[in-house]
This record gives C-alpha cells, sequence and structure tokens, in this order.
C-alpha cells in the first residue's frame, strides 16, 4: 500500500510541477508580448507625421470567435471583428493599418485622398472632393 502511495505523490506533484512551468511560460509570453508592444508605441512616437495622397486599395476584416463558460458549466459565444485597410501611394507601396469599425465603414476601395500616418499608427484619411453635387 506504500508503494501505491508513492506513485500518486509522484502524479500530483509531476502536476503540480507542470502547472508551474505553464505559468512560467505564460508569464514570459506576456512580458514578451508587453515589451513589443511598448517597443511598437515607442517608434511610433518617434515617427514624423505624415500627410500623403494614397487609394483605398482594399479592405478586410478578420473575425475571432471566443467560447466563455461560467462555474455551472453553461458555455456561451461571442466573436470580435478587426478591421484592416490597404492603402497604396503614388510610387505604387502599400500599407496595411488596422482601423476601428467606424473607420472602416467609412471608407471604400477606389477612395482617394490624403492618407495621415504616424509610424504604423493610422491618424485619419481626408478623401479627395472630385466636384460631386
Amino acid at each position: 500500500m506504500d508503494g501505491f502511495d508513492v506513485s500518486e505523490d509522484w502524479m500530483f506533484s509531476g502536476a503540480s510541477d507542470l502547472i508551474g512551468i505553464m505559468f512560467v511560460i505564460l508569464f514570459i509570453l506576456f512580458i514578451f508580448q508587453l515589451i513589443n508592444g511598448l517597443s511598437q508605441w515607442k517608434k511610433n512616437e518617434e515617427s514624423p507625421r505624415l500627410a500623403v495622397p494614397a487609394v483605398v486599395k482594399s479592405k478586410r476584416t478578420k473575425v475571432t470567435g471566443h467560447v466563455h463558460t461560467n462555474e455551472q458549466h453553461i458555455s456561451s459565444q461571442s466573436s470580435s471583428t478587426a478591421y484592416y485597410i490597404t492603402f497604396e501611394f503614388e510610387g505604387g507601396d502599400r500599407f496595411e493599418f488596422h482601423l476601428s469599425g467606424k473607420e472602416f465603414g467609412m471608407l471604400a476601395e477606389g477612395d482617394s485622398g490624403t492618407l495621415t500616418f504616424q509610424g504604423t499608427r493610422y491618424l485619419g484619411f481626408a478623401r479627395k472632393d472630385h466636384g460631386v453635387s
């Protein structure tokens, strides 16, 4: 019977070690993401604000689903949508920006105007007036 207790202890101590290792890995990933985010923010802050002629070339969305389970094991689902627009500059270069849903809805493929951005941060797009009355 003592041999049985030893194997049980090993199983439980192994599980706690595994949980500890997973916690450390998740903590390291969190710190890594935090450092990357702060680094990108700093680069954007140090970049000049540019306002350049551009054309809306394409629009896309990315929908991510989420499943939530509460303490009573009842699941609920939700989703979130990320919005992206690719702009093309006069020289033919293209750049994709992440936008809010409201900004995304206000733009259409083929719109031309002035894109304002700072690094990878989208600041706005002023559509060119085509004299439509």
